[in-house]
């Protein structure tokens, strides 16, 4: 264990060390192919916004190397391999796409990403409003939002496991030792295995991620509506508004922008789903997605390279224009700075 954190923290340090060089290197490299002369006031300044112009893409040259090399280069790849066969080594055209269109788990995965987009990201963004609001009306409201975000902390393989044992169910006349079985049992109901029934399985599925990003919502909200002028609350009250007058006319629209971030960056991650349904149900009983049926194409039965690829764009193409506005968004928000 010693070793590995000696190892971390040399090379941690290496890296700091490595950039620091890169940049004073550069700047010194800079400064000998673009000289100040001091006999020569016009070159000196040409000199200097030449500087200026090039030195940030100098500092940004490692970063956009890797980002050309680790995503525009696999962006370009998975579109060339799609139209290829499973081996990646016969031209096949179409033939992936069209298997795509027609293929009945393509199409159920498909459905059950939109179901989770209908449902994930306005469960979450509700809940995290409703609890930034209440928690921020009672003292102990800080140790309430502790708790709330804690699951953030937890891996999504984590947490289904977690949940894995409030679902569980034992059959026969064994005792529940599952949370919901057990209440279900005590109430004098039937358990059940849930994470199988057909449709609501998908919906035991997607409690776990409203459990983790609740309070990832509800902390972006609460500083959000603490930006709320209280001049404008007192206004209202003068005026007569009630509580729920003052929530849904002043506050929601004052910090809208923020509710349509926070509603994105949660769709973005609902699109890319994989652990917890890998984890809890391994695409079975209906409740495959599309990342799931990606792994599974690329990595199972053989693997098939071009219809995993077909899948990838999908993900990527319904990801991508999202991601834009969210980012767009978030510029607004921040005064394009």
């Amino acid at each position: 264990m010693m070793t590995q954190i000696v190892s971390a923290i040399g090379v941690m340090v290496a890296g700091v060390f490595a950039c620091a060089l890169y940049y004073w290197l550069s700047d010194k490299l800079l400064a000998a192919v673009l000289p100040v002369p001091d006999n020569n006031v016009r070159l000196a300044s040409q000199n200097l916004n030449r500087r200026a112009a090039i030195r940030p893409w100098l500092f940004l040259g490692p970063a956009l190397i890797l980002l050309a090399v680790y995503l525009v280069y696999p962006v370009i790849a998975t579109f060339i391999l799609s139209f290829y066969d499973r081996s990646g080594g016969t031209f096949v055209g179409f033939a992936n796409y069209r298997w795509a269109f027609f293929d009945a788990q393509f199409r159920q995965s498909i459905f059950n990403n939109i179901l989770w987009l209908a449902v994930v990201p306005a469960a979450c963004t509700f809940f995290g409003l409703v609890i930034a609001v209440l928690t921020d009306r009672i003292w102990w409201g800080n140790i309430a939002k502790s708790l709330i975000f804690m699951p953030m902390a937890i891996s999504f393989v984590g947490a289904s496991v977690i949940w894995k044992f409030i679902y569980e169910f034992r059959g026969g006349k064994e005792t529940q030792i599952g949370l919901l079985n057990a209440i279900v049992q005590a109430i004098g109901g039937d358990p059940q295995v849930w994470i199988s029934l057909p449709f609501w399985n998908s919906f035991f599925l997607m409690a776990i991620l409203i459990w983790i990003q609740t309070g990832f919502a509800m902390v972006i909200l609460s500083a959000a509506l603490r930006g709320i002028p209280e001049e404008t609350i007192e206004a209202a009250v003068i005026d007569g508004a009630s509580g729920w007058q003052i929530f849904w006319k002043i506050m929601v629209p004052q910090i809208w922008g923020t509710i349509a971030v926070v509603w994105t960056t949660i769709t973005i991650l609902v699109l890319k789903v994989f652990d917890i349904v890998l984890t809890m149900t391994n695409g079975q009983w209906n409740t495959m997605v599309l990342a799931n049926l990606m792994f599974d194409w690329m990595f199972r039965g053989g693997g098939d390279s071009g219809r995993s690829a077909v899948i990838a764009l999908v993900i990527m193409a319904a990801v991508t224009p999202i991601m834009i506005w969210n980012i767009r968004q978030a510029n607004k928000e921040t005064g394009g700075h």
